[in-house]
């Protein structure tokens, strides 16, 4: 019997290697807990639990796995974009390409909104206010991309419907 799902990878050695490279690149992260996997060609989840490397593998071979392991990030042209969870798994190891928010700006960045925000940074940015990590961005010369999914955005209260 063919595995049904094809696209679930756990990445080897020499894949975890190049994701690390990119991580620290970008962020400055030297390490990733746990075993990293690619979903399609561009999603990335990290696994930490109980079942190794060779255990997921066996199971992959007798079922559908739907999903495995915190959605961590995806891998784009321009870099490695991480998800909201991603940058808070990993906040201990981000050192560089973070962009310090307000309260106000984090106010609008959760609504979704682009930051007007002049940075030093082209590219994958880290958001951050105060201790907590919000996501990743896109800085050009003159803003901020904001990439948070609408069904996670806060609701601008000054909008009545």
């Amino acid at each position: 019997m063919k595995p049904q799902i094809e696209n679930l990878k756990i990445l080897n050695g020499k894949e975890k290697k190049e994701i690390l490279e990119m991580l620290n690149n970008q962020f400055g992260i030297k390490e990733v807990p746990g075993i990293l996997l690619k979903r399609g060609k561009e999603r990335i989840f990290l696994y930490e639990g109980n079942f190794d490397e060779e255990s997921l593998r066996a199971l992959e071979k007798i079922t559908f796995i739907e999903r495995v392991g915190v959605y961590l990030g995806k891998v784009e042209k321009a870099g490695i974009r991480l998800s909201i969870e991603g940058t808070q798994i990993l906040k201990k190891g981000i050192t560089k390409n973070i962009v310090e928010l307000n309260y106000e700006e984090m106010q609008t960045w959760m609504m979704g909104h682009e930051l007007l925000k002049k940075t030093p940074n082209n590219g994958f940015v880290i958001m951050k206010y105060n201790e907590d990590m919000l996501g990743t961005g896109k800085a050009s010369v003159e803003k901020i991309t904001n990439f948070i999914p609408k069904s996670r955005r806060l609701r601008d209260k000054t909008i009545e419907k």
